[in-house]
């Protein structure tokens, strides 16, 4: 099977220029759920000397990139919203616990409900109908899957326009914490965006027993956050 065509059992769509215009909205960082207020476990790895400079936060956050987000949420995000266009609660239910389970330490958990949560709130806002799913088993994966679905955005879109608004934040983020000039920032997601389409392609046909979030750096960074003196982020 080519990389370009659609899982088995996943029809291929083209993307609307209005649901080109949604996805832009959802991977905005203008979007107000409070992505920049977190690092990801990003800003006790610059305290601890992990990420000093352009190289470093390349190497931190392409790493983090490849592995957790393109062989676990990317694909996880992907049959989300396959579950949610078949209209099979139970699927995307199950994998919403699987990986609320997999965030592994008490801010990334937090985190992941707390964007969630004001994700969903702003689709009611926007005139959506309520998921009905509990308050506490909110995730932030979960809603970007539903609304990617609710506005027609093909999977494919959905798991490029994911990683993107991931990367722009990290980036983002190490510019404020390293600290990276404007220009140096704009270098780092200028290459890694390079490997978002291929990465995007892989995660579609990626088979779930290959699902795979083990990154135990990333963990030990995110547990440090929670007890670090001096911070400027909520993880």
């Amino acid at each position: 099977m080519l990389l370009a065509d659609p899982p088995p059992g996943r029809e291929a769509r083209s993307l609307s220029p209005l649901a080109h215009l949604r996805l832009l909205q959802l991977a905005s960082p203008a979007l107000p759920v409070g992505a920049y207020t977190y690092s990801q476990g990003l800003e006790w790895a610059a305290e601890q000397g992990w990420v000093g400079d352009e190289a470093g936060a390349g190497r931190w956050i392409g790493a983090l990139l490849r592995h957790p987000l393109a062989l676990f949420e990317a694909p996880m995000l992907a049959g989300m919203q396959e579950a949610f266009r078949c209209g099979d609660v139970s699927r995307w239910q199950a994998l919403n616990q699987w990986y609320r389970a997999s965030r592994e330490c008490r801010e990334m958990a937090a985190e992941s409900q707390q964007m969630g949560y004001s994700l969903l709130q702003l689709a009611c806002s926007l005139g959506e109908e309520p998921l009905l799913v509990a308050e506490e088993e909110v995730s932030f994966l979960l809603i970007w899957a539903w609304l990617s679905e609710r506005w027609q955005i093909d999977p494919l879109s959905a798991v490029s326009g994911y990683l993107w608004s991931w990367l722009e934040n990290q980036v983002l983020a190490a510019v404020k914490l390293v600290p990276l000039g404007q220009t140096a920032g704009q270098r780092v997601l200028w290459r890694l965006a390079a490997e978002i389409p291929l990465l995007a392609e892989q995660a579609l046909s990626l088979p779930e027993e290959e699902w795979n979030g083990l990154a135990p750096g990333w963990m030990i960074a995110g547990s440090g956050h929670e007890t670090q003196y001096s911070r400027l982020f909520r993880s």
